[in-house]
């Protein structure tokens, strides 16, 4: 494990700010994305959006809990990807793009198939496996859940995982304390109001009241893991988090997380033992949740994390 010298711009050394400036401030690039529905196995969809930019190097890129292709870390790792000479394609969790999924299912912290069965079509579609993944946050737990659970198998030569809720457990609690219950209000909103606005149109499997559920453990145990299997929220945090299968990671990977991160306690880092020699992990004191925002000398605003991502990519 590497202490990375990320150095934030110097008015946004906290690490909510370094969470929320990106989310309002961060600059957003006009992107030309071909977007595609893309039929699953078991009838429902997701979609996927697709660069034009001509090139068999296709990095695969997924996003965190309510997030799509207008969050700000999308944005601009698309962007900066095309800028590179790389071809990405944005993967949407199902329900995610703005379109209401078919199935009562949706999509959470441990949902592998979709992420195989996209990386397959990829292959099937242009001929050419996915080259590398860059996931945030939920997305990245996904990721480093699929690189354990395939081992030698993965396809990927190059994987880039950002801001981890390495044990769901713990981001279920500390999303419970101090400032860090603005994020879990602003998301469990979010939740909240697709569940209803799905389950208006279809019949729900559950009988519950979303709108009494408070708390991220509550959300998981009554909706979460009922839909998708689990007998309850420990079952599903259990079986899902990625931390115990970071040890079987065959793929040349790179981890960006901060001590600071406003989703997770400190402890929720994994120890050296727990990673495989594929993994280089690079620890920073600051940056908050997916943010890593620095400044050059003349204060002008740059990705860091960006800059990590594309240089290990280029190696």
């Amino acid at each position: 494990m590497k202490q990375a010298a990320f150095k934030p711009a110097w008015w946004l050394r906290s690490p909510h700010l370094q969470t929320l400036w990106p989310v309002f401030f961060k600059k957003r690039h006009a992107l030309d994305l071909i977007d595609e529905q893309l039929e699953l196995n078991d009838g429902d969809f997701l979609d996927l959006c697709w660069s034009k930019k001509s090139s068999d190097k296709i990095v695969l890129v997924l996003h965190g809990l309510e997030g799509s292709i207008n969050s700000h870390y999308a944005n601009s790792i698309v962007y900066e990807l095309e800028q590179a000479g790389y071809r990405p394609v944005f993967m949407h969790f199902r329900g995610c793009s703005g379109r209401r999924n078919r199935l009562a299912r949706a999509y959470h912290s441990g949902d592998t198939g979709d992420l195989s069965f996209v990386a397959d079509y990829i292959y099937k579609k242009t001929g050419h496996h996915p080259y590398a993944a860059i996931a945030y946050s939920l997305g990245a737990n996904v990721l480093l859940k699929w690189l354990g659970e395939t081992a030698a198998n993965n396809p990927l030569s190059k994987a880039v995982a950002l801001s981890v809720p390495f044990r769901l457990h713990d981001a279920a609690k500390r999303l419970e304390k101090g400032v860090s219950k603005i994020y879990r209000e602003h998301l469990l909103k979010s939740l909240r109001r697709t569940y209803i606005d799905k389950f208006t149109h279809i019949e729900s499997p559950l009988d519950i009241d979303v709108k009494q559920l408070k708390n991220f453990w509550d959300y998981d145990d009554k909706v979460t893991a009922p839909l998708h299997g689990f007998t309850g929220a420990q079952h599903y945090y259990d079986t899902c988090s990625c931390r115990q299968f970071l040890k079987d990671i065959n793929v040349k990977t790179r981890i960006i997380h901060s001590v600071d991160d406003p989703f997770m306690f400190e402890a929720t880092v994994p120890n050296d033992s727990e990673l495989s020699d594929s993994v280089e992990f690079l620890l920073t004191k600051g940056g908050g949740h997916v943010g890593f925002i620095s400044a050059d000398s003349t204060c002008s605003t740059y990705s860091w994390s960006d800059k990590k991502i594309i240089e290990f990519l280029s190696e």
